[in-house]
């Protein structure tokens, strides 16, 4: 499955305000958390929805309903906290779980350090949140931590991908969907998406 990206004029505009290095934290999270509801609109169109029946002011009528209890969202952590307000927004029932990961800054590899899911995660459809998507590594330790778990239907939601990124994710787990609101040019020597956006998690939690 080839990456899905958001092209359109409103994600675009955003994406300016988030790379700008003058916009200040408050703009920068809100805006994390905006994207983040457009993301999840578009990883739940292919979702199926259960018919049932409601009771308009003037008539009986069937409806799809989302059964909300299937899913869980995981933000890997501390950035993917990021994402999570826009996301629950669109499916507030969902359950949550959390996976705990930092850089290795000398081999660019991630370390985990906590895990944490719902005990029927292996029953749900899981979306793991990350704003950036670099070098793939934090996303492939997080799927297969998940697969560990019996976890069959998953997701990867985004803002900023690198091609590089994508393919080494695609290429082990071809089965896990990614959306991101863009994809950029690619890594630099230090392993920062370019253009980018900086340190998401520094951006977002205000800690530079």
């Amino acid at each position: 499955m080839k990456a899905i990206s958001l092209n359109h004029p409103l994600i675009e505009h955003k994406l300016g305000i988030l790379r700008d290095k003058n916009t200040g934290t408050k703009e920068f999270r809100e805006l994390v958390n905006e994207i983040g509801m457009f993301l999840c609109y578009e990883a739940m169109k292919d979702v199926s929805l259960e018919q049932v029946e409601i009771e308009t002011p003037i008539t009986k009528m069937k409806t799809g309903k989302l059964d909300e209890d299937r899913f869980a969202f995981v933000p890997i952590l501390r950035a993917g906290m990021g994402l999570l307000d826009g996301v629950i927004r669109v499916i507030p029932n969902a359950k949550i779980g959390h996976i705990g990961m930092y850089r290795d800054e000398e081999t660019f590899e991630p370390v985990n350090y906590f895990f944490k899911v719902p005990k029927d995660i292996e029953n749900r459809e899981v979306i793991i949140l990350d704003p950036m998507l670099a070098t793939g590594g934090s996303a492939l330790d997080a799927i297969e931590l998940l697969k560990s778990k019996g976890v069959k239907k998953m997701k990867f939601l985004c803002v900023i991908a690198a091609p590089e990124g994508i393919e080494r994710v695609e290429k082990a787990h071809p089965d896990v969907q990614i959306y991101c609101a863009h994809i950029d040019e690619k890594l630099n020597e230090n392993k920062y998406i370019v253009p980018g956006l900086g340190d998401a998690g520094d951006r977002i939690f205000g800690t530079k």
